[in-house]
């Protein structure tokens, strides 16, 4: 049993002082100081009056360490899950990519095999697959000679780990495909999409939950045909944000907040493998990619993910937008844990809930992550 003191603890509506948080593999009980002698062999971890946060839940990373999703192996994925501790995250959802059939099996059938595997880093909770069910005209870094229409007979057997795709409902069996899917806790998200506005409105309609990476690979708002973007603002789905201020102007940070509400935005990283590596070149979905100040890019200059950290995205949206840190830590934990519907145990620190949590100091830089009562990473 383990006991967490002089901390800030950003609680779901408040930041709570002078309390200590009692956990082991679940948190037991927040107390006031003066009843820690009602427990004996504790050990105490005084955290110096930094914050304590839920972890961070990263819905779409597609690698970091010099790993990929990819890379379809439990080495990779385990350093991922390793890497992305420095960075707050204690859950996430390894990414796929359109790739062939099988490289993209060979991945869902690793994290399968990962995902109630304790790996010592953070926890997968299934698979993000993003493509291959996507729009060429939005491919954006993947690569259009592995786009398939849509289809459930490629996902039926994966829908244990599968928990989003992202798709372009416009494609040929678009909607079909959503109206099969809904009978499925699979959360469909709208994404690399050449859609109209009358199109993703139809999608949502029929099932469309979310949209992937907000502006990103998508149709633009325009005044004649608002476009995916518009059918976001229009509507009450959730929506990813790379708040790198690469991928999207932080000037367009507080218009996406004040128009979609704090609770529909989630922060993630689209990370790839050079995410917490030096400056060089990688390898994205078989194709090369250059790193260089804090972009990552094919060789025609198109964005091919990110080398964000989600601490990072925090602090990018806190220093853009009215956001207080208790709104905000939300996009990062709570947000991501409702949407693929892990909320009742992870998202927010509650009596009963894992015991996932992060230390950080007033520039969101990582002192402490533990993961269901796991002190994984320590640099108090």
């Amino acid at each position: 049993m383990k006991a967490i003191i002089n901390g800030k603890i950003i609680m779901e509506n408040s930041i709570v002082e002078n309390k200590v948080i009692i956990f082991d593999k679940g948190i037991l009980d927040i107390i006031n100081p003066n009843q820690l002698q009602e427990y004996t062999d504790i050990e105490l971890i005084d955290i110096d009056g930094k914050y304590v946060a839920p972890g961070f839940i990263d819905l779409h990373i597609h690698g970091a360490g010099g790993k990929d999703t990819m890379d379809a192996n439990t080495e990779a994925l385990t350093e991922i899950s390793s890497t992305i501790l420095q960075t707050g995250v204690t859950a996430f959802l390894p990414t796929t990519m359109t790739m062939d059939k099988e490289s993209i099996y060979q991945a869902l059938n690793v994290i399968r095999e990962l995902m109630n595997r304790n790996l010592k880093g953070a926890k997968i909770l299934g698979a993000h697959m993003e493509g291959p069910f996507i729009n060429e005209e939005y491919k954006g870094a993947q690569d259009a000679k592995y786009i398939q229409e849509p289809s459930y007979e490629f996902v039926k057997d994966y829908l244990d780990v599968i928990k989003i795709i992202t798709l372009a409902p416009e494609v040929n069996r678009g909607y079909e495909f959503i109206s099969k899917m809904k009978e499925n806790n699979t959360v469909l998200s709208m994404g690399h999409s050449n859609a109209t506005y009358k199109e993703a409105i139809e999608a949502i309609k029929r099932g469309i939950k979310h949209a992937t990476h907000m502006f990103n690979a998508m149709t633009p708002l325009h005044h004649r045909d608002p476009g995916v973007v518009g059918s976001v603002f229009t509507s009450d789905i959730t929506c990813e944000l790379i708040a790198d201020k690469i991928h999207v102007h932080p000037d367009l940070f507080q218009l996406l907040v004040d128009i979609k509400g704090q609770d529909k935005v989630i922060l993630i990283t689209d990370s790839m493998r050079a995410g917490c590596m030096k400056e060089g070149k990688y390898d994205l979905g078989g194709q090369e990619v250059t790193v260089k100040s804090n972009s990552a890019r094919l060789e025609d200059s198109t964005l091919a993910g990110s080398v964000l950290t989600l601490n990072q995205a925090l602090k990018n949206i806190v220093d853009n937008t009215d956001l207080d840190l208790i709104e905000a830590i939300k996009m990062v934990s709570l947000n991501p844990a409702k949407l693929i519907s892990v909320d009742k145990y992870k998202g927010s620190i509650a009596v009963a809930k894992d015991a996932d949590m992060v230390v950080f100091d007033e520039e969101i830089d990582i002192s402490l992550t533990i993961v269901e009562g796991e002190i994984l990473y320590n640099k108090l």
